[in-house]
């Protein structure tokens, strides 16, 4: 039984381990709802993305998602297909096809952004509200040291 007062000298209690743990956890989570509707995590980011800081051209949005450039034009041709994206084409310096949010994109977005939640909830589900915060907290205090050093890149708001 796990008491917080003691710290664990076991490899499976120490707090890197755990951060590992429920983040593999918060992945399939996250990962078996977006599989409901047909998407991945790479789907999610380039709607996320293109809602965030608009329309792209392809080759600047899988730098922008940091995905080769050929899965994310293959994740671009899905979007498209689904009706999730628009495209246009511009002649601004040359030709360049770019992509942005349709408002089905939008309104997925929207739930999916729903079952996000849902999956932070059943992960969640053993703490109160205040440890909710109070882990939150925490955890962007930790992402943002690590930002700091160079490690990772820092919290979404």
């Amino acid at each position: 039984m796990y008491d917080r007062r003691q710290s664990s000298s076991k490899s499976s209690e120490q707090t890197v381990h755990l951060l590992s743990e429920a983040g593999r956890a918060a992945d399939a989570l996250l990962a078996e709802r977006l599989g409901r509707r047909g998407l991945g995590p790479v789907h999610q980011l380039v709607l996320s993305t293109l809602a965030e800081h608009g329309p792209h051209a392809r080759f600047d949005l899988a730098v922008q998602v940091e995905a080769s450039e050929a899965d994310a034009s293959r994740i671009i041709d899905e979007l498209l297909a689904a009706g999730l994206l628009d495209s246009m084409v511009v002649h601004a310096g040359g030709r360049r096809q770019l992509v942005s949010l349709a408002p089905a994109g939008q309104t997925m977005l929207t739930t999916l952004r729903g079952d996000a939640t849902a999956a932070q909830d059943d992960l969640l589900a053993p703490l109160t509200r205040g440890e909710r915060t109070e882990l939150n907290y925490l955890l962007r205090r930790v992402c943002a040291g690590a930002a700091a050093r160079g490690r990772a890149r820092p919290a979404a708001r």
